[in-house]
């Protein structure tokens, strides 16, 4: 057993059946103001990789132009990009 919190969480994750599980738990464990900005975080990297501009997914998703540059710049980081569009491969 891990005994730090972070892996704990991703292997509490990694061990959900569905994603009703994975909502039971996130909501558990999230405020639902929380559980809206993971949201919006992850629609940030959907939209930039459909070339959307930062001002226009600021203006879409109602959040500050700051919040999707640190989105974009955690984006190229962590080429999370590869990752996001083959889940949504899988999931269709």
């Amino acid at each position: 057993m891990t005994t730090d919190p972070y892996h704990s969480l991703l292997k509490h994750l990694a061990n959900c059946n569905d994603t009703a599980d994975i909502d039971m738990l996130l909501s558990a464990l999230l405020t639902e103001k929380e559980q809206h900005e993971i949201a919006n975080r992850i629609r940030i990297f959907d939209l930039l990789a459909q070339g959307v501009t930062q001002r226009e997914i600021s203006e879409q998703l109602g959040v500050g132009i700051a919040t999707v540059s640190r989105g974009a710049k955690a984006q190229q980081a962590h080429d999370v990009s590869d990752l996001l569009h083959t889940h949504r491969k899988n999931t269709k």
